[in-house]
């Protein structure tokens, strides 16, 4: 416990002081109620005994500025008197002093005051660290409740929030960004010949690589079963298909063996891109359907490969190519937030 004692009498002063070191206290001293405050914002006491009238700013004017001073800690105010008057304590306490002591100093007095305002700021300091501790609890709640479980990247939730806030800066700041849709081709027939828990190992290290492989800026999500999405911040379709190749070449690099496919291979992906327009109706929805027809057209050429929505239209009118279909599996459900 440090205290701050603020005495413009040196008599008075040294009395003080040697009462609050006597009592195992450590002390700092100032001369009047400027030298005082600027103490304070130095040293940041735990309790100040101030006297009243000062030059420079009285104790009152001192308690006022202290009560304004964003602090990590609460600092208890002491006032010394000699005003033998209750409107003059009201108007003390009123001003954010904790507690009072009338002169001539009596040190039994003293010893009660300070036992109180160690309580006092012991439970301020509980209850600082307290709301640390649950801050901290509620950001990680947050986190947890925008992450994956299984592949901890971003779930649907993050994805939606992060898209909705690159969707307003596009509108306002003519800002664009591409997103990118992947899927594991051929992973039902994984699941089926190697098992859940194979599927789910090869999950965490696709979502790993996307991530690993990101530009800072560029965010992966889990989008639903083995469907993953990647969002490139001010990309264009050029550079993102550039980025997205880095990605499919990492996967196949895995080597994660496929017994199930034919012929047998490892691990792949198939990546569909799509440029989000501001200017469009619901220009969320329309990326994320441009990016998954492009991902179709991906399937459907051959799969192990990244196409561009730009590709699709390019395809002289003829309906997207459809992928032979698998049983689909369930899109992984939130959990509730």
């Amino acid at each position: 416990m440090r205290i701050l004692i603020a005495e413009d009498d040196s008599a008075s002063r040294l009395l003080l002081r040697r009462s609050v070191e006597k009592l195992g206290y450590q002390c700092d001293q100032a001369e009047d109620g400027t030298q005082a405050w600027e103490l304070f914002q130095e040293i940041r006491p735990n309790i100040i005994i101030s006297d009243w009238m000062m030059p420079g700013k009285d104790g009152v004017q001192l308690c006022k500025s202290v009560r304004e001073f964003p602090a990590q800690h609460y600092t208890y105010f002491i006032i010394l008197t000699a005003l033998d008057d209750k409107r003059y304590t009201i108007q003390a306490l009123e001003a954010g002093v904790d507690d009072y002591l009338v002169k001539p100093l009596d040190r039994d007095e003293l010893q009660a005051r300070l036992i109180a305002a160690r309580r006092v700021t012991s439970l301020h300091s509980q209850l600082i660290e307290q709301k640390r501790e649950l801050e901290r609890l509620n950001a990680e709640l947050f986190e947890d409740g925008r992450r994956d479980p299984l592949t901890r990247i971003g779930n649907r939730l993050r994805m939606q929030e992060d898209l909705e806030n690159l969707a307003a800066r596009a509108a306002r700041y003519g800002h664009t960004f591409t997103v990118a849709l992947c899927d594991i081709d051929f992973f039902k027939r994984y699941n089926d010949t190697c098992g859940h828990g194979a599927g789910d190992e090869t999950l965490k290290a696709v979502a790993r690589t996307l991530a690993r492989y990101s530009r800072s800026g560029d965010t992966a999500y889990r989008y639903g079963g083995e469907e993953f999405l990647v969002i490139l911040p001010e990309q264009g379709i050029d550079g993102a298909m550039i980025a997205l190749e880095r990605r499919r070449r990492a996967v196949e690099r895995l080597a994660i063996p496929h017994p199930g496919r034919e012929p047998p291979g490892p691990i792949t992906i198939s990546a569909g891109l799509a440029v989000f327009d501001a200017s469009e109706p619901s220009p969320i929805e329309a990326v994320l359907r441009r990016a998954d027809e492009a991902l179709y057209f991906a399937k459907g050429s051959g799969r192990n490969r990244v196409a561009t929505y730009p590709q699709v239209v390019e395809a002289k009118g003829e309906p997207v190519a459809k992928p032979p279909q698998e049983p689909a599996e369930p899109r992984v459900s939130e959990a509730p937030t």
